[in-house]
């Protein structure tokens, strides 16, 4: 019974030992908590899904300055990029851009293979003008003929098409440049708020199959 009462004394710490001991003993598991939640955060932004925000009026009306949106970085590691998806990437380099590093957000409307030419306020692809509510007006300017969207390659435009600098000015976006999809409006807190859609089009035929 000595024994026991000395095992059990010799477990207990008196104030003075426990002063004695460094920060990062005393706060151990709140340490551990505030590791794992930093490197769940960081996995999670890396990999999965990221919040952005919009800098710029070129996609207006479908995204205005100063929204905040979720961006999906998973899904393109599973499946093909789809016409009418709004996509963030990382422009090519281009005598037309002055800084690659900033992060540009277009709609995809030409997918590999796909024809794409530009005439009197229409985009046409294939052939056949697309039907595209959500732009703030048609493109005041032409396309002379049509080009060819290249393998691994998209052709991106903005909603705001007489405002933004997109592939009808540097060409078409590399597959690698793109960052993800946005998915999501969380901000402002308004009728616009919620699930960013792909919007329907006519039936294109594509130059090649994906």
């Amino acid at each position: 019974m000595t024994s026991d009462r000395k095992s059990s004394n010799s477990q207990l710490e008196s104030p003075a030992q426990q002063t004695l001991k460094p920060w990062w003993q005393k706060h151990a598991e709140t340490i551990r908590i505030v590791a794992i939640a930093f490197v769940l955060a960081f996995l999670l932004r890396t990999f999965i899904v990221e919040p952005r925000f919009i800098p710029s009026g070129s996609m207006e009306p479908t995204l205005q300055i100063h929204d905040r949106i979720i961006v999906d970085k998973i899904s393109y590691q599973f499946n093909q990029p789809q016409r009418g998806e709004i996509l963030i990437f990382y422009p090519p380099a281009s005598p037309f851009i002055e800084d690659t590093s900033k992060a540009y957000i277009k709609r995809l409307i030409g997918l590999p293979g796909d024809r794409i030419s530009i005439q009197a306020g229409k985009v046409y692809v294939n052939d056949i003008a697309i039907e595209e509510p959500y732009i703030a007006e048609p493109p005041s300017y032409n396309f002379r003929g049509s080009v060819t969207v290249p393998p691994n390659s998209y052709w991106v435009m903005g909603d705001n098409r007489n405002n933004s600098n997109d592939s009808h000015v540097w060409g078409f976006l590399p597959k690698q440049n793109i960052v993800g999809r946005a998915v999501f409006r969380f901000w402002p807190l308004d009728n616009r708020l919620g699930e960013i859609t792909t919007p329907k089009y006519s039936t294109i035929n594509s130059a090649i199959k994906r």
